[in-house]
């Protein structure tokens, strides 16, 4: 009876030990790099990219063996940083219909380790749409107003504050006192007037 509920709690803790992007897009006719990290203790592990909505009947596109870290394959590679923990694959010549889910994964005993993403491919007639909005959802526009609420509520006060720290840190001006406390330039033009009067 405890054997069903130990083995979900596995695959529960199991499902922490992958992590890549919810979603990633790429331009039709290009490629894009999807990088999945996983904790230590899985290096030796093989690696792999499947293809499907349904975990358990993703097709295996491309794997990593007990001898090669990376391998190539006509559209698609693979590559295991064991120093790093980061499985990086790689689809090139993006077709429309490549657009589906994937899965970045770890084989081991029992049920492998695994984590979704979506990939989106958008053709050339989206791209300027593409561009203007990020991975997470974020337009441009949103990005600009944010640069200038940034500008105005912290960059002017802050360099407010700065000049006014200088100009208080100057001092006020002040007139001299006496005719010796005056610049040299101006004692010189006043003895030169003086003594040119009759």
């Amino acid at each position: 009876m405890w054997l069903p509920s130990a083995l979900l709690l596995l695959s529960l803790l199991g499902c922490f030990s992958i992590q890549g992007p919810k979603v990633t897009r790429g331009l039709e006719g290009g490629s894009l790099t999807v990088e999945c990290r996983y904790k230590p203790g899985w290096e030796t592990n093989r690696k792999w990219w499947c293809r499907g909505a349904d975990w358990y009947h993703c097709q295996t596109l491309i794997q990593t063996t007990s001898s090669q870290r990376t391998v190539q394959g006509p559209r698609l590679s693979i590559s295991d940083n064991q120093r790093d923990h980061v499985i990086s694959v790689t689809m090139r010549g993006l077709r429309r219909n490549d657009q589906d889910t994937y899965w970045c994964g770890i084989k081991r005993f029992g049920t492998d380790l695994g984590t979704r993403i979506q990939v989106i491919v958008v053709g050339p007639e989206n791209w300027l749409s593409w561009t203007t909005t990020n991975s997470t959802g974020v337009s441009s526009g949103s990005r600009v107003r944010n640069y200038y609420l940034l500008l105005v509520f912290v960059k002017v006060p802050l360099l407010l504050a700065v000049v006014g720290a200088i100009l208080w840190l100057k001092g006020p001006p002040r007139a001299p006192k006496e005719p010796w406390e005056q610049p040299v330039h101006i004692n010189l033009a006043y003895d030169l007037a003086g003594d040119a009067a009759p």
